[in-house]
């Protein structure tokens, strides 16, 4: 069950943007848009760490309760 909900995830991954609606519209002017790409990747990077330390985190914490 827990590898198909995996499974299920991972298949319907889509591209997302982690900029709010001001952001995206002044940086959608520059040509190329090559700092808007570097600001929407820094976004994504910062909003994942929390949750995979708290997955790693919470991982520990079931290893040490099955010992």
């Amino acid at each position: 069950m827990f590898f198909l909900l995996i499974f299920i995830l991972l298949i319907n991954v889509e591209e997302i943007n982690g900029q709010c609606s001001m952001c995206r519209a002044v940086l959608e002017s520059e040509e190329g848009q090559t700092t808007a790409k570097g600001i929407n990747n820094g976004i994504l990077y910062l909003m994942a760490i929390p949750y995979l330390l708290v997955g790693f985190i919470g991982w520990k914490v079931i290893q040490i309760l099955k010992k």
